[in-house]
């Protein structure tokens, strides 16, 4: 095996894969930054409120999950503690709004990255956001979840950040 010959391909491959993965994130992060400066997501985050009533949630989570779906889980995950810090959103909310997460997230990121390497992104991107809806929805429904609740609700804690010393017992 000639391994120079393996390492400068592997080498090559490697670097046109993040060739391609810079082309795409790097516009849609701007575009998003832009968006979120200018206020562009608390409109779409406004207008997404009345459709939070289809999951029994309330208007106040709809930027968390709105930031979800567009900048992804890591982004999102900051609004959704901050939402929490500041009574927004209960334990049901958070509940609901992190299984929808957890099937659709980072939308455009994603499905860019995905018919990069020549997957159907119109597939994917429908399928992903029917399966989160079908799922939160059933789950908005679910009797077992008050239950849930009860068992898991009072246990909900947020770490302290290693940088300013917050978070605590939420309950």
């Amino acid at each position: 095996m000639d391994w120079f010959e393996f390492i400068k391909t592997a080498l090559t491959g490697s670097l046109h894969s993040i060739w391609q993965m810079a082309r795409i994130i790097l516009p849609l992060m701007i575009i998003l930054e832009l968006a979120k400066d200018m206020h562009i997501l608390d409109k779409i985050a406004g207008w997404m409120a009345p459709a939070m009533k289809f999951f029994k949630l309330p208007k106040e989570g709809a930027f968390p999950l709105l930031i979800g779906l567009t900048f992804g889980l890591a982004y999102g995950a900051g609004v959704i503690i901050d939402s929490i810090k500041e009574g927004h959103l209960t334990w049901r909310d958070l509940f609901l709004i992190n299984i929808f997460l957890v099937l659709c997230h980072s939308v455009f990121e994603d499905t860019a990255l995905f018919m990069s390497v020549g997957a159907n992104g119109v597939v994917i991107l429908i399928s992903r956001i029917i399966l989160a809806v079908v799922v939160t929805f059933a789950l908005s429904r679910w009797s077992g979840l008050a239950k849930l609740e009860k068992l898991l609700g009072n246990k909900l804690m947020i770490s302290h950040c290693s940088h300013c010393g917050k978070g605590d017992h939420i309950g």
